[in-house]
């Protein structure tokens, strides 16, 4: 009688707990404000996910059981790219004194969690603005985000039991999570400047 292993899930709680560490602390951007920022910002997005894609690729070469060690680690170390990420892309905006750990979690977790942060961004006219949430209300989407997450892992951890082509998928989900990372920063700084130039004018 064969035994099936079945890669093990990450507890909603562990996901939660590394999305607070991370959002906790909102980096100073290593970016300065130039004058074409959507140019600089799709450069710099791209060396991102190339970053992301090599360390995550890298973690999930084990395969088996010693690789779902690594997936926690693994993602920890991407959200904190693409943490950094986000603060440059604020930087070459000129905005960096705006980012706050509601535009993190929006920005970080946005394209994966869109029915849980769906009323953190609210439309005014033809821009989005970003309310600002609330200790309490932050620590609730933060569980809503970490259980949305939780699933997706859970979804894409049979990957890592396949030697090398899991590794490979791996990375390739990295470098399009960091892109989405990306589009979803510069979506809300190109709508912010949008409609301060409309009220400029």
């Amino acid at each position: 009688m064969t035994r099936t292993l079945v890669p093990a899930t990450i507890p909603d709680r562990d996901v939660t707990g590394a999305i607070e560490r991370v959002i906790a602390h909102v980096p100073p951007p290593r970016s300065r404000a130039v004058d074409h920022p959507e140019d600089a910002a799709e450069r710099l997005a791209r060396e991102a996910a190339q970053r992301a894609a090599l360390v995550s690729g890298s973690l999930a070469l084990p395969p088996g059981p010693l690789g779902m060690l690594t997936v926690l680690p693994d993602i920890y170390v991407i959200w904190r790219i693409q943490r950094q990420m986000v603060a440059d892309i604020f930087g070459l905006y000129g905005r960096s004194g705006e980012l706050t750990r509601t535009h993190m979690l929006y920005c970080l977790f946005r394209h994966a969690a869109s029915q849980v942060l769906r009323d953190v961004a609210v439309r005014a006219g033809q821009r989005f603005v970003l309310q600002q949430l609330g200790s309490g209300a932050l620590k609730g989407a933060l569980a809503g985000v970490g259980v949305a997450v939780s699933k997706r892992l859970a979804g894409t951890a049979a990957t890592r039991w396949v030697p090398i082509a899991g590794a490979a998928a791996v990375a390739s989900y990295a470098y399009w999570d960091t892109l989405q990372v990306s589009k979803t920063a510069r979506r809300l700084l190109a709508d912010a400047s949008s409609g301060m130039s409309d009220h400029g004018a």
